[in-house]
């Protein structure tokens, strides 16, 4: 009987002639750490203009070369040394980061304060959502300049609506989903730290544990992942579903003084 193979994230599936399918297990990563950036002069910049009721946020670069505030530098430090107190066999044998010069930063700051060996790598799937014409506009500043597009995002709500030149979350889900085949490719036993965005954390969620869209939402519109937060996963089988261990934890922030910081996306998420 002749079989074909396609790809799956628990494996291997193999769809035989009559429609069957059998699933072969690869080995795979056992622990993900999921980190939110430290706070970035974006993330002021934005709240300012929304405080003071401007349309356009004065950001210092483009997106992609946005720096840490000073408290997300020390943010990034109170989170590499909370980092350095994990058993050296326990320790990610991989951090990957954004290429986003925030949490590029974060990374750096945190694997040098945790005194790991680790060398940070990059990789451009992890970059925050793209969104283009709407980029560097405050809530305000889309309604007054792009009232069809406020219509059309209520109507499509925030995991379908595209943006003109930008993405929806449904297409960086496709990014992720992609890096976690990748995870279930590395061999057993391997533990790895990603250094990422808010919406990216929030669609790890979704496709980690096959959300809804209502569930996604749900959790979006209540939720503000904090900056330089941690969110655990593991599978200590280093195949199938992974569980949540712990998400959005920022304790060690406030155990060392520094401050916490929220600063979310827009929380009206739902369709209308």
């Amino acid at each position: 009987m002749f079989l074909h193979s396609a790809r799956h994230a628990d494996g291997v599936i193999f769809l035989n002639d009559d429609g069957l399918t059998q699933a072969v297990q690869e080995a795979g990563a056992v622990e993900l750490l999921l980190v939110r950036h430290g706070e970035s002069e974006g993330n002021v910049a934005a709240t300012e203009a929304r405080l003071a009721g401007a349309e356009v946020i004065d950001v210092p670069a483009r997106d992609a070369d946005v720096n840490l505030s000073g408290t997300g530098q020390e943010q990034a430090k109170a989170l590499g040394i909370a980092l350095a107190r994990i058993a050296q066999e326990f320790r990610p044998d991989a951090v990957v980061s954004s290429p986003y010069a925030r949490a590029r930063q974060t990374a750096e700051i945190a694997v040098e304060a945790a005194g790991w060996p680790a060398e940070v790598r990059t990789d451009e799937r992890l970059r925050d959502r793209e969104l283009g014409i709407l980029d560097r506009l405050t809530r305000l500043g889309v309604e007054k300049r792009y009232p069809d597009e406020v219509e059309r995002r209520s109507w499509l709500g925030k995991l379908y609506y595209r943006p003109p030149g930008g993405e929806s979350w449904a297409d960086v889900a496709l990014r992720l989903r992609s890096v976690l085949n990748e995870l279930n490719n590395l061999g057993n036993g391997h533990r790895v730290m990603l250094v990422c965005h808010d919406a990216v954390i929030m669609l790890f969620r979704y496709v980690l544990e096959g959300m809804s869209e209502q569930e996604l939402l749900d959790l979006a519109a209540d939720t503000a992942i904090l900056n330089a937060s941690i969110t655990r996963y593991v599978r200590p089988s280093g195949a199938g579903p992974w569980t949540l261990e712990s998400f959005n934890v920022a304790d060690h922030l406030a155990e060392q003084g520094v401050e916490v910081t929220e600063h979310a996306g827009d929380t009206s998420v739902h369709p209308r």
